[in-house]
């Protein structure tokens, strides 16, 4: 079972999820707001009667279910140049509902891009702090380490640090973090067929610190957590580094190495998003349940009218499938 939150209501995030389930087989669960996901399939062209209800029952068979919480959003609230607490809240709502069906159903957990201002912004208390998918599941799931990774066929990566102020970066890289990171991208890449991968960890520093010169951020923590992780991985992978990241990324792209190990958010994404955008795959590692999602944000500027690219949904939904196929294959957890 593949349950995708749909993501923010005026966002492209409905159509994109529809045209998706619409090509894939199996049960698919669309977690959003019902009379939304009525008008984007009417226009993207999805068959209304190809939507059933979810009820309390496990679905059996195939098909595309839509599972409704939240408030009832009009109009107003599917604007993309309006932000309304409604749309806010239900997209919470949405994330927190999709994981809760995934976990009970075994079944794994698609997510949509949402905005985070609505979100934090919408009036929920328990919301304020609410800063991305990835820290706001590993609550829900009280998984103690998580991992923000992206894959692609072109290129994966992992990061040490997600979503923080670049000056907080240095002090937030610690020799745990980045021995997780490396473990968990190690992980991710085999269970998506790489036998024994090649891992670069990047240093945070112009030129590795330059021996101490320009930093010792690779000295104090990188070099003891990739120690760690070699120590964790027994041999079922390989890791170098500190590298610096302009060389990491490059060598990664010729495939000289299977991933990379990034320090900081846009140290990741700035490279994924030229080689692989559209393509790429968000995965959160560490979780009980196999969580994918878009590599796009919510293109406020092209939703609702009909021309979304639904290829990064797909993308997701396959990656989930393959990796929840791995987890069973080997008996273990995703993280």
């Amino acid at each position: 079972m593949i349950v995708i939150s749909t993501g923010c209501p005026a966002s492209i995030g409905p159509e994109v999820a529809l045209r998706a389930a619409l090509e894939v087989r199996g049960v698919r669960v669309l977690v959003g707001d019902e009379g939304t996901l009525v008008e984007a399939a009417t226009l993207v062209g999805v068959p209304l009667k190809k939507l059933r209800r979810l009820t309390e029952q496990q679905p059996r068979g195939g098909g595309i279910y839509i599972r409704h919480v939240g408030p009832k959003l009009g109009a107003t609230d599917r604007d993309p140049l309006r932000q309304t607490p409604a749309a806010g809240e239900a997209q919470l709502l949405y994330v927190e509902e999709a994981y809760a069906l995934a976990k009970r159903g075994a079944g794994a957990l698609v997510t949509s891009a949402v905005s985070k201002a609505a979100i934090a912004n919408c009036g929920l208390r328990r919301a304020r702090g609410f800063l991305g998918h990835t820290e706001w599941l590993q609550k829900l799931d009280g998984a103690d380490e998580v991992t923000m990774c992206f894959h692609s066929p072109q290129l994966s990566t992992s990061l040490v640090t997600t979503h923080l102020p670049l000056r907080k970066v240095p002090a937030a890289i610690t020799p745990a973090k980045v021995r997780t990171a490396t473990v968990h991208l190690a992980r991710l890449l085999r269970r998506a067929g790489v036998t024994k991968p090649t891992i670069a960890v990047s240093s945070l520093n112009p030129h590795a610190g330059e021996s101490a010169l320009l930093g010792d951020e690779e000295a104090k923590a990188i070099v003891p957590g990739l120690t760690e992780a070699k120590k964790r991985l027994y041999g079922k992978a390989k890791v170098v580094g500190p590298i610096g990241a302009e060389t990491a990324y490059r060598k990664a792209f010729a495939k000289v190495y299977d991933g990379v190990v990034a320090m900081y958010h846009d140290q990741a994404t700035v490279p994924m998003k030229l080689v692989a955008f559209g393509d790429a795959v968000n995965v959160t590692m560490g979780l009980s349940v196999v969580r994918t999602s878009v590599d796009h944000g919510t293109a406020y500027d092209i939703a609702w009218q009909g021309k979304a690219d639904h290829r990064g949904m797909l993308a997701a939904v396959d990656l989930a499938a393959r990796l929840t196929a791995a987890r069973h294959k080997r008996g273990s957890s995703v993280g």
